[in-house]
């Protein structure tokens, strides 16, 4: 018996190699031409949560009410609508901004931004919903600056925390008229921070010589595997120093409440902390200030989607792996307090 398993086992694993090598070719090749015919053109997707919110509010009163208060209720319901279709309702406006080191959403935003511009009106809001740790300063330099259209067109601007908004993520969110962030939301950050690694003793040691030559007496001035001297490396600091100074000038700018002094050490603080500093304006979640805006206007979440290529469907995609493993490696070298 015990013969007949172990044949049985090996059999099967054969046949499923076989399927394997015969079947990947297939994928791969009817992959590649699905991805060659397919339009990449990104399709606007657009959520009216207004319509989601009651489409759940109806669901569960169907199962709470009996059917004499439900009939009430769809009354009441029908009145509203007829009421709401006469009135000039204010629109809102819901992005999503979900950073990383290159604030590689900034090319999404700008273009949510650029549809939004032809029709937006000055009665209208925009809501950011931001998530972000910050990264490199001209990228995040680029994102503020995308927001910073809002206010050049006179359309308010609410960004909303969950859950961190720190360095560049902060830099994005001052420019907001309004500022919203959950009670355990990490804030501020306002510092300038360089990693810079140096392999020139090891090489040295190992008789590998590394020549860095350069035209400009600051052209270099920290290298990876060069010699650094004490020259390079004092106008290194004082070019982090420079761009901590426009960093702050920057915040004090759009948020001139604030105590610069105080808040600009890089420290990061919660959100009742960052309430009391001033560098939020009130405390609560995404969700909960949207609840609030779709009693009082039509609230739309919209958003560019891309046709996901077969191979990303099947879970073949090794950049999102490596980049989901490198964000998981620098929450862990940010050593984030925990709860």
């Amino acid at each position: 018996m015990e013969v007949f398993i172990f044949d049985y086992l090996a059999f099967l694993l054969k046949s499923l190699t076989l399927v394997v090598l015969f079947a990947l070719p297939i994928v791969l090749i009817a992959a590649a031409k699905n991805h060659k015919n397919q339009d990449e053109t990104a399709q606007l997707k657009i959520k009216h949560l207004n319509d989601e919110l009651e489409a759940y509010q109806q669901e569960l009163d169907e199962h709470l009410l009996d059917k004499s208060a439900l009939k009430k209720l769809y009354k009441a319901r029908k009145q509203q609508k007829n009421t709401d279709a006469t009135e000039d309702k204010a629109r809102v406006f819901v992005l999503e901004f979900d950073g990383d080191m290159q604030a590689s959403g900034s090319e999404h935003l700008a273009d949510l931004l650029t549809i939004l511009s032809a029709r937006i009106r000055e009665q209208d809001e925009v809501v950011v919903c931001l998530e972000s740790g910050g990264g490199y300063v001209h990228r995040y330099g680029l994102a503020a600056a995308q927001l910073e259209r809002l206010r050049q067109q006179q359309v308010k601007l609410t960004v909303c925390v969950d859950a961190v908004a720190a360095s560049g993520g902060y830099m994005m969110a001052a420019v907001a008229d309004t500022i919203y962030a959950a009670p355990f939301a990490l804030i501020g950050s306002v510092g300038v921070v360089a990693h810079v690694p140096n392999f020139h003793r090891l090489l040295k040691k190992h008789e590998v010589d590394f020549e860095v030559l350069t035209a400009g007496e600051h052209k270099r001035t920290l290298t990876l595997f060069g010699e650094n001297t004490p020259e390079g490396r004092d106008k290194f600091i004082e070019d982090l120093q420079k761009t901590h100074e426009l960093f702050k000038q920057f915040v004090q700018q759009k948020r001139p409440q604030v105590e610069i002094k105080k808040i600009a050490t890089g420290e990061v603080w919660y959100g009742q902390e960052a309430l009391n500093l001033g560098l939020i304006d009130g405390l609560q979640t995404s969700q909960q200030y949207l609840q609030t805006r779709c009693q009082e206007a039509n609230v739309y979440k919209i958003s560019l989607e891309k046709p996901q290529p077969l191979l990303e469907k099947l879970g073949i995609n090794l950049v999102k792996v490596a980049e989901k493993t490198w964000s998981r490696w620098q929450a862990k070298a940010q050593n984030l307090p925990k709860a």
